[in-house]
């Protein structure tokens, strides 16, 4: 496994981290898959104390406790879930934060957080307030870092100019290269970690049928699957050519993965012992999938 400074702190994630959103088997299922991810090298676990209601974390605790000490977790906070379980609302207010992260340590089972994300984000919220809140937490040492999971360019910059954030989480894949045009040159050159989803976009880039994917169409989607698949061989799977895009760009500190299965995990790690793409492979996939650029939140 390779490792890489996140950002200008002292952690050293895994190039690949495991997005625990994708668990969707039966617990113990999933603790022994996290528990493999471990064993293959992956240090990194990103997680939100919304996903499952709170069940995610719970099982990336119990499942991560007798390592602790050696990796990384990450989590959320923002979303709220309402009393009657309905849906959640957006609460990036200091009271709420330092309420949630209580219950986070609490089905995490430890006593601190290694990176804790504000989950999105707009330019309307009270900034300052929600920056109070984590600087309180880093002193009093219940997490380490923070950062923001936002693909709001004008939210980023907020944060930038008026945070300690050491990252920031973005979509970005071949079929997203939005991140490029207004955000990555601008967290780089502030040594800020950048850490990516969705490289598979859906799934498309590892094999799943072409579709209408963001700003686009279909027919262009399926014109780039086939050059991923035209580029991938017996030693790279398409999948793999997907993730090594990624993990080849300017800054990136990790690629965060959704992982559901054994075999997964174990195409996923490979990629770091499958070769990287030429500086020709990768003028050949800028070419034919579009930049794009964000239309709001600018």
């Amino acid at each position: 496994m390779e490792y890489r400074d996140l950002g200008s702190s002292s952690l050293k994630v895994s190039a690949i981290g495991f997005g625990c959103m994708s668990l969707k088997q039966s617990e113990k299922e999933n603790i022994l898959l996290l528990q493999s991810a471990v064993d293959a090298g992956i240090n990194f676990f990103d997680t939100a104390d919304l996903y499952d209601k709170g069940d995610n974390e719970k099982v990336v605790g119990k499942a991560l406790k007798e390592k602790r000490k050696q990796l990384i977790i990450a989590t959320k906070v923002g979303n709220q879930w309402r009393d009657d379980g309905s849906g959640w609302d957006w609460n990036p207010r200091k009271e709420y934060i330092l309420k949630a992260v209580e219950e986070s340590l609490k089905r995490l089972q430890t006593d601190y957080i290694d990176l804790y994300q504000l989950h999105g984000g707009t330019i309307e919220d009270p900034i300052e307030e929600t920056i109070e809140a984590f600087e309180i937490l880093k002193t009093q040492g219940k997490i380490l870092f923070y950062g923001i999971s936002s693909i709001r360019p004008n939210v980023i910059r907020e944060y930038i100019d008026r945070s300690n954030i050491t990252s920031i989480l973005m979509q970005y894949s071949l079929l997203d290269r939005r991140p490029e045009e207004a955000c990555v040159s601008l967290i780089t050159q502030n040594k800020i970690g950048l850490l990516s989803r969705g490289a598979l976009a859906q799934g498309i880039l590892a094999g799943k049928p072409a579709k209408d994917y963001l700003y686009i169409s279909k027919e262009k989607v399926e014109e780039i699957a086939a050059l991923v698949n035209s580029l991938s061989n017996k030693d790279r799977s398409p999948a793999q050519t997907a993730i090594r895009f990624i993990l080849q760009q300017p800054g990136l500190s990790s690629a965060i993965i959704g992982i559901r299965t054994r075999e997964q995990l174990d195409e996923v790690v490979q990629t770091l012992q499958t070769p990287e793409l030429t500086a020709e492979e990768l003028t050949q996939l800028k070419k034919i999938a579009p930049a794009g650029k964000y239309e709001q939140h600018r």
